[in-house]
């Protein structure tokens, strides 16, 4: 079955890192994008970061300078390394992969989704 899993997230004093790691199957990590979403309680879903097959990557106005993301083609894994976090990063995070249409740092193209990995940030 096709599938994406998310793994590192956890709780972390503002200021601290994270890596988030994605392993997706063969058929969704070559097809093109693949992205992180967020979503806080009670907010919308928010585009992170997004990474095309080439190695391009994509940044929300939110994340820039702090977040990097990056794609290990052997391992068919996507990672968000998350540095000088704030409290305001604190959200469910899910990984995306194979954007049908639209842009890569909004959900409503891509056709596959994880089931998130929780991060907190406490001040």
């Amino acid at each position: 079955a096709q599938q994406l899993v998310e793994s590192g997230g956890g709780s972390v004093q503002a200021g601290g890192s994270l890596r988030l790691s994605c392993a997706a199957s063969g058929y969704m990590y070559s097809n093109n994008y693949m992205g992180w979403f967020r979503q806080a309680p009670g907010k919308e879903r928010e585009g992170v970061a997004a990474i095309s097959i080439g190695g391009s990557p994509y940044y929300g106005d939110s994340v820039k300078g702090r977040f990097t993301i990056s794609r290990e083609n052997a391992k068919n894994t996507v990672y968000l390394q998350m540095n000088s976090l704030l409290p305001e990063d604190t959200a469910m995070y899910y990984c995306a992969a194979d954007l049908r249409t639209g842009s890569p740092l909004r959900q409503y193209g891509y056709n596959y989704w994880g089931q998130g990995t929780p991060v907190t940030v406490s001040s």
